[in-house]
């Protein structure tokens, strides 16, 4: 089994570990502020590592991404409030990631992953354009 499915099926676990925390039944609230944020700023990376899978301009992600923008309010219960908005629009990116089926994540655009690296013969022939473009310009500069 290749490793693009294994780290995508480790974000979405990640991310519904997380989601967990906050919205179920049996999860307490967080008790101080600090608490809320941290959760808050883990629900954002989760937001922006899987909406990545998605198309551009997809509805679901454009709301979690919009909703992950806005600050965390002042105050006990609106703080709960938008963390738990928080939580369901990150549930609603998973179910579209899970949705588009185990194919849908491009290998080159998984975190923590480096673009493929160049061919030799690619490097090959960039390295001679470039000596001929210099061969070039030398010949062409006026002696004096």
């Amino acid at each position: 089994m290749s490793p693009a499915p294994t780290a995508a099926r480790d974000l979405l676990a990640a991310a519904a570990e997380t989601v967990a925390l906050v919205l179920e039944d049996n999860s307490p609230l967080p008790e101080t502020s600090t608490d809320v944020a941290d959760l808050a700023a883990q629900l954002r990376g989760h937001i922006s590592q899987l909406a990545v899978a998605l198309p551009a301009g997809d509805p679901v992600a454009i709301r979690a991404q919009t909703l992950g923008s806005t600050a965390v309010p002042d105050g006990y219960v609106s703080s709960r409030v938008h963390l738990m908005h928080l939580a369901e629009a990150t549930q609603s990116v998973i179910t579209a990631v899970r949705g588009r089926g185990p194919f849908a994540w491009p290998a080159s655009r998984l975190p923590g992953q480096w673009p493929k690296r160049p061919s030799r013969n690619t490097v090959r022939v960039l390295v001679f354009a470039l000596a001929l473009i210099t061969l070039v310009v030398a010949a062409s500069v006026p002696r004096t």
